[in-house]
């Protein structure tokens, strides 16, 4: 059916949008601050998607897709970029609203070097592997960075909230790899990763989706702190 990758991503957002305008939550007050922070990311991930496209490190199956393309990709691609990171953000801010989520400094620092070296170990090892070498290492380096150079005080909640992120993206993600579906939406070329699967998932999947995560949190915060330090000086 060629609106799969697009009810795909219509139901990824519905809820997390319909809650935003909840009493309680008001997600929606934060727009003006997540948007901008949700374009950057989604610039930077659509030109690594273009490039790994043309390079044949996955492609699209036209059968689950509308044909409306932008360059190597397809509408659906792109609309992913935008609500995969508005329902990874709202559940965030949900959580973080209601729960205490606060690691210890110490903590948080070493579980972002342990993550960090584990990835780039791995993606040291299998260079030859594009999406394996690529994603594993320039997810070391974000989280790095943003632990020890930007000194940002939510890595461990970030840590927390993916890991019940991780229930709806092997829903999602398994979907658009194939579990449940004849064929799969993203067809992934099997020499340039592990060769690792969740179900239908190619173990990758799980880290790129954390950077993708981890980065519109980051301009999220970044524009939220800022935003806050205007009001405070008016």
């Amino acid at each position: 059916m060629p609106y799969t990758y697009l009810l795909i991503n219509f139901f990824t957002i519905l809820v997390p949008f319909l809650f935003s305008f909840h009493p309680k939550i008001r997600f929606d007050k934060e727009w003006k601050r997540f948007l901008p922070a949700m374009i950057i990311v989604a610039v930077i991930f659509i030109l690594w998607d273009i490039y790994f496209t043309k390079l044949g490190v996955w492609n699209f199956n036209p059968r689950y897709v509308t044909g409306i393309y932008l360059s190597e990709l397809p509408l659906e691609e792109l609309l992913f970029f935008i609500c995969v990171p508005y329902a990874c953000v709202f559940t965030y801010y949900c959580l973080d609203k209601f729960f205490k989520l606060d690691w210890s400094n110490s903590a948080e620092s070493s579980t972002c070097i342990a993550f960090a070296i584990l990835l780039f170990v791995i993606g040291g090892l299998n260079i030859g592997k594009l999406y394996t070498s690529v994603t594993f290492i320039s997810t070391a380096i974000v989280c790095l960075l943003m632990q020890f150079y930007f000194r940002i005080k939510w890595f461990g909640k970030a840590l927390t909230v993916y890991a019940v992120l991780l229930i709806p993206f092997l829903i999602v993600n398994g979907l658009l790899t194939g579990t449940g579906l004849e064929e799969a939406v993203v067809r992934y070329n099997n020499n340039e990763n592990l060769g690792i699967r969740i179900l239908t998932i190619p173990v990758e999947d799980t880290v790129y989706g954390f950077e993708l995560y981890i980065l519109n949190l980051f301009f999220y915060q970044y524009r939220t702190k800022a935003s806050i330090h205007t009001l405070q000086q008016a």
